[in-house]
């Protein structure tokens, strides 16, 4: 009599259980964002929820929770029960980067990845008037001096500064690092003429490089981004294979539900493949590339997380 009433209790914890994931969801979903209003990745985080909420029947409450290089939010949400009602963004650096630079307890293994959101590449950006004109000037003069020509960047480790001592390895060259306390004053320094050059976001150097107070040379991506077409590739104009991105991915803490985990993912491809919504991320800065599955993604993001670890380590050492 015990053990069937055992097994009828443990058949009843079950059903209630797919009962509520097959409801899911049927109430609001939390979605952190490490990082501040305005910026690229809440103004991302913003356009994606407002479209899943109305795909999902349920309203989406950013939060956002700056700090620490996104590891505040990112521990939020290796953190949070496992029902899908707490999402967030979250970049390659959970993958290694944060563990190498921060103080934080999780692993890759705590998270579930669902998809990329959105990504961009790096633009060099040089002064207007006083720059090279061309990405093979920009090459030549750096090979010609080397330890002379000064860059800026948000802080070490971060993108700008990654992806300029991959260019300046890919050259056989050296460059001097200037850090400053974020983007914008990164790449004002270069339309100021404080510096020579920076490897600054896209988002970041679009609007000063359409108004003319920077000289846009290249993007660091494979290949041409549709945010700025007319731009070359650092890769067509002399390094071949030279290739480096930022993306944001969405992502919830590990074991998420089977159905719960499918019907996000659904979901998420129906609305980034939504011409509305990669014209609204075009103009953001963005673009949006999703991945066919969850697995897929996660595939990119360990071994993308693993080449960005490699190369913050080599910056680490030489800044």
């Amino acid at each position: 009599m015990k053990a069937r009433l055992l097994i009828g209790a443990v058949a009843a914890v079950f059903a209630m259980g797919s009962v509520h994931a097959t409801n899911y969801p049927d109430r609001p979903i939390r979605m952190l964002v490490g990082y501040s209003p305005g910026g690229a990745g809440d103004s991302i985080a913003r356009i994606f929820s407002a479209e899943l909420e109305k795909r999902l029947g349920q309203p989406i409450v950013v939060e956002n929770r700056a700090g620490a290089g996104s590891s505040i939010a990112s521990n939020m949400i290796a953190n949070a029960p496992k029902d899908g009602y707490t999402l967030g963004l979250a970049t390659g650096n959970i993958f290694g980067v944060d563990q190498m630079v921060y103080d934080v307890s999780y692993t890759a293994d705590d998270f579930t990845p669902i998809n990329m959101l959105a990504s961009y590449p790096l633009i060099l950006a040089v002064h207007p008037e006083t720059g090279p004109k061309t990405f093979e000037e920009f090459a030549e003069k750096a090979r010609a001096n080397p330890g002379t020509m000064f860059f800026s960047t948000s802080g070490a480790g971060g993108s700008p500064h990654t992806s300029s001592v991959m260019l300046q390895d890919a050259l056989e060259t050296e460059f001097t690092h200037v850090p400053y306390k974020g983007g914008n004053p990164a790449l004002l320094a270069v339309a100021a003429g404080d510096v020579d050059f920076s490897m600054g976001t896209a988002p970041s150097v679009l609007p000063l490089g359409r108004g003319d107070r920077v000289r846009m040379l290249a993007v660091s991506s494979a290949e041409r981004s549709q945010l700025a077409p007319e731009l070359p590739t650092i890769s067509e104009s002399g390094l071949p294979g030279f290739d480096f991105g930022f993306w944001f991915g969405l992502f919830g803490p590990a074991g998420l539900p089977e159905d719960v985990l499918a019907k996000l993912s659904e979901a998420t491809i129906a609305v980034l493949r939504d011409p509305e919504v990669q014209k609204r991320l075009v103009n953001a800065g963005s673009e949006a590339n999703p991945f066919d599955s969850p697995a897929a993604f996660e595939a990119f993001a360990r071994e993308n997380g693993a080449f960005v670890l490699e190369r913050v380590k080599r910056a680490q050492a030489v800044q």
